[in-house]
């Protein structure tokens, strides 16, 4: 990749700026680490934002950056990034989740920064400049995300039914409350080690294209410390407006639906961040909600609530793009 002129300003500027988006992407995507155990009852919400926080910088142990390297590399051209392609992304990925959150709209800050992405380089390049195989990895997870969160929340849902058909309805939600929170974390790990990893492509993105970072060279670790850092400060401030929707409005969570949904939520984070897909969070666990509620009849979900979701999961991509192309242009103007 061949430098681009840039002043230590603007660099400093664009890094900050994408830290802002992951401090907006923890405290956007809180309400799904959250929501459930939350609304079961097994954690008040400030002792339930502070359990996220915590595995979602754990992840940091835990995940190779295999999909900070697909942000970086795989979405769209690295010969034609420069600083305005990584103003106009980060601003159409944060304005687009600042609307949502506005209206408690659950949608994706992962697809909200996909759509930025292409946004601002077919704004620079034309659809010449996106890399169509990962992008498309992406666009095909908008449909496999849910639907694994939904068949392994639903699975799960009837196997502990089973498994539990002889206990007493008391002694299931008192083992369930404890296991909830072992659901929690897992799926809080599988969230910050997807999601931080997207911040983590941008500014590597970034420093690649101002000439500070060679391709073969090791993400900087005060990069990697600083976006699983902005994360779980994200997730300790947490997004109430989308907690009541994903927690309640979908379906009716007992303890024992809340550990099977994150369970099944925390599988399907596990592999697509060790195959090094970028997924919705947001997505996941509403596939698992949705299939948890469904596994005790259709009649259970709020198939309404979750429609809306879904035009919103429809949007993302598009919104955030075109908002994206005229913030690449603004760009040429501010920076």
């Amino acid at each position: 990749m061949q430098a681009v002129e840039m002043s230590l300003t603007v660099i400093v500027v664009l890094v900050l700026l994408a830290l802002a988006f992951d401090f907006m992407n923890g405290f956007h995507d809180a309400a799904n680490s959250i929501a459930t155990i939350v609304s079961t009852g097994v954690l008040k919400p400030q002792h339930a934002v502070a359990w996220a926080a915590f595995f979602n910088v754990a992840a940091f142990a835990v995940f190779q950056l295999k999909v900070a390297s697909t942000i970086g590399k795989g979405t769209i051209d690295p010969a034609i990034v420069d600083h305005y392609v990584v103003f106009g992304a980060l601003i159409g990925a944060i304005a687009w989740n600042i609307i949502t959150w506005y209206y408690g709209i659950p949608s994706s800050s992962s697809h909200a920064l996909i759509g930025g992405l292409a946004g601002a380089a077919m704004a620079k390049a034309g659809t010449g400049s996106l890399v169509w195989a990962g992008i498309g990895k992406v666009v095909a997870f908008i449909l496999v995300a849910p639907f694994l969160g939904f068949v392994l929340g639903g699975t799960l849902m009837v196997v502990v039914s089973w498994i539990c058909n002889r206990s007493t309805p008391r002694k299931v939600d008192k083992t369930f409350r404890r296991l909830q929170l072992v659901s929690a974390a897992a799926y809080s790990l599988g969230h910050g080690g997807n999601d931080a990893q997207k911040t983590i492509g941008i500014i590597w993105m970034l420093l690649l294209a101002a000439g500070i970072m060679q391709t073969g060279d090791s993400v900087p670790m005060w990069v990697v410390i600083s976006c699983y850092a902005a994360m779980g400060l994200g997730t300790m401030f947490g997004g109430w407006r989308i907690v009541k929707t994903m927690g309640q409005r979908i379906t009716k969570l007992r303890p024992v639906g809340g550990f099977c949904a994150e369970t099944g939520g925390a599988v399907t984070l596990f592999m697509a961040t060790m195959l090094g897909i970028p997924v919705s969070t947001t997505h996941t666990i509403t596939g698992a909600i949705v299939g948890v509620g469904t596994s005790k009849g259709p009649s259970n979900v709020r198939w309404g609530v979750a429609g809306s979701i879904v035009w919103a999961w429809i949007l993302t991509i598009p919104a955030s793009a075109l908002i994206a192309a005229v913030a690449w242009w603004l760009g040429q103007f501010l920076l």
